[in-house]
């Protein structure tokens, strides 16, 4: 994002979940910051509850899709339809693809409807053979002024976004960032 203040953009991928993001929920509030939450439309059907707090507390929503589809190997069709179908319970026009995956000819035609949101910092927290330093570490040396930040709120990251995440919040917030939702 181009911005002149000290302020990273997080994002958290997938949920959400019960598991997981009240957990995050809790984290980003102990540190005043806003994030941007890219939900499955499945998940935020399944826990309601944890989509009204998420916007309760001043974080934004984007759309995931509505079951998580891979671009790459979804026809067009049914790829539109996922998209549509999440957005109606959203509302929001952002959009990230799954896997950071999509056609050329899917973006042309969502660029339309939606902004879609990519990142230039992943934690790599969704990697399983990752350590948890490793998480942090991706995001300390690589973020800087605008940096939108990658993490998942989901069962296979939950250990190395747990462990990441504070120290994070706390590395950055103690060079002065505010942590800001799109």
């Amino acid at each position: 994002m181009d911005t002149t203040r000290k302020e990273l953009f997080l994002t958290f991928d997938d949920g959400p979940i019960p598991e997981v993001t009240p957990w995050v929920l809790q984290m980003l509030r102990a540190y005043n910051a806003k994030a941007t939450f890219f939900c499955i439309g499945q998940n935020l059907v399944e826990h309601a509850l944890i989509h009204k707090m998420i916007l309760k507390e001043g974080h934004t929503i984007g759309n995931h899709t509505y079951d998580h589809l891979n671009g790459w190997r979804t026809p067009n069709k049914a790829y539109f339809r996922s998209v549509l179908k999440c957005r109606e319970i959203t509302g929001s026009d952002l959009f990230r693809p799954p896997y950071g995956r999509i056609k050329r000819d899917q973006a042309n035609v969502l660029l339309s409807r939606f902004r879609i949101v990519m990142w230039d910092v992943l934690s790599g927290d969704f990697d399983l053979k990752a350590s948890k330093a490793k998480c942090v570490k991706n995001v300390v040396d690589n973020a800087s002024r605008g940096s939108i930040i990658v993490f998942h709120d989901s069962l296979k990251a939950r250990e190395r976004m747990q462990y990441a995440l504070p120290r994070v919040l706390e590395h950055f917030s103690s060079l002065g960032y505010a942590f800001r939702a799109l």
